[in-house]
């Protein structure tokens, strides 16, 4: 177990972190999830909306970057194939 303040500090801080990541993932995750299962005027409304997300996991560093270009990719090429 931590012995300093600053350290029980961190621990405390890393869990909020961890929660709120874990929460920003899954939520985007379900999105994705409802984009493939969407027919295509659905798909087209949601596909903004979905690529925003994953932006804003790339861009605080929950997810890596070309991660991000590789799902956004596959789900433009899914949303022009339907």
């Amino acid at each position: 177990m931590a012995n300093h303040k600053s350290a029980l500090k961190r621990i405390r801080n890393s869990e909020t972190k961890r929660l709120r990541n874990k929460y920003q993932h899954k939520t985007t995750r379900n999105a994705i999830k409802k984009l493939r299962d969407a027919d295509k005027k659905e798909a087209e409304g949601l596909f903004p909306a979905v690529v925003s997300m994953i932006d804003k996991l790339a861009k605080r560093n929950i997810i890596h970057d070309n991660k991000a270009a590789n799902l956004k990719s596959k789900l433009a090429k899914h949303v022009a194939a339907l």
